[in-house]
């Protein structure tokens, strides 16, 4: 008798271990991921995702955590209190340069022939006329960022010696501003959407990146960390990334209100200043991380060396 008890259980326990087995698995709870994200118009994709209900949908759950400015977004991804964020590689190198603790994963925006990121603008009373006219100008930017990087490059390009080219450390864009439209600073170098502002302030265009493209774009970048511990929440991201994008470019202005909302666009500004085009999945090649590398190791802001492979993953990308 005892033995067919026994027997009896041995088979209703093999059973059920057969069954849990073969039942489907549970899928795991949505990965936390925090962005750290600025009131810039790079970020639109990632607040779309939010709104859109994408991240959910890709078993995420993303927390937008908003900054004032860039050196505390990086701060919050030393710390490990972010995960990912919008920046540039000039950022990206400078938090590599004693260990790898980010990678840019994908183009966040890219300047095109017909999209400009950046412009060099001069005061409405300077009476300069073009870019000759900034030889030995000096011209306000945000110093140690691609705003300087973008700045050296272009008039570079367009026929200037390093000698000529004269920046001023004004690091707050509304100083900038402010000085430009008084004709207290001859020349400025901003961003969109502060561009358009400036315009309308009486500043002039001289330059801006649409005629050298292959210098201007940001990125978003993940922590190294998450990356080597979370890849295909990683990758779930980008792919929530790629499907805001698609919503944007096929109707951008249905997002325009939540670019003034966001404080992307300022309301002076608001009915000016169009929805951007944003690139498809992507990540700078290595002869422009090269060029970046150079550049801050020229000005001293970087002694070491660093790799293409440690700053720039592509790997992740849908």
């Amino acid at each position: 008798m005892k033995k067919t008890i026994s027997a009896a259980l041995l088979l209703l326990l093999t059973t059920s271990l057969l069954l849990a087995a073969c039942a489907p698995a549970q899928p795991a709870g949505p990965v936390k991921i925090r962005a750290a994200v600025l009131p810039v118009l790079d970020v639109l994709p990632m607040v779309v995702a939010q709104t859109e209900g994408l991240y959910a949908k890709h078993n995420l759950d993303v927390e937008l955590l908003p900054v004032g400015s860039a050196p505390e977004r990086d701060q919050l991804i030393s710390a490990g209190q972010a995960d990912v964020m919008v920046n540039e590689l000039v950022s990206v190198m400078f938090l590599n340069q004693d260990q790898i603790q980010a990678q840019a994963v994908r183009y966040a925006r890219t300047a095109t022939a017909d999209q400009a990121l950046f412009s060099i603008l001069v005061a409405g009373n300077s009476g300069i006329q073009d870019v000759d006219g900034l030889k030995d100008v000096p011209v306000g930017v945000s110093q140690a960022t691609v705003i300087e990087y973008l700045t050296d490059r272009l008039l570079a390009a367009e026929g200037l010696s390093s000698a000529e080219i004269q920046n001023v450390a004004i690091p707050k864009i509304p100083d900038r501003m402010s000085l430009l439209a008084s004709g207290e600073l001859k020349a400025a170098m901003l961003p969109e959407p502060f561009t358009t502002l400036a315009l309308q302030q009486g500043a002039t265009l001289v330059l801006d990146d649409r005629q050298h493209p292959e210098y201007s774009y940001s990125v978003i970048s993940f922590r190294k960390a998450m990356i080597d511990e979370q890849p295909d929440a990683v990758k779930a991201f980008l792919a929530a990334i790629e499907e805001a994008t698609t919503l944007i470019n096929q109707d951008p202005q249905q997002y325009s209100d939540l670019m003034v909302e966001q404080n992307m666009v300022p309301a002076p500004v608001a009915g000016a200043v169009q929805v951007p085009t944003y690139p498809t999945a992507g990540v700078p090649d290595e002869s422009q991380f090269q060029d970046t590398l150079a550049w801050a190791q020229a000005k001293g802001y970087l002694s070491q060396d660093l790799s293409y492979q440690d700053c720039v993953n592509g790997s992740l990308l849908p």
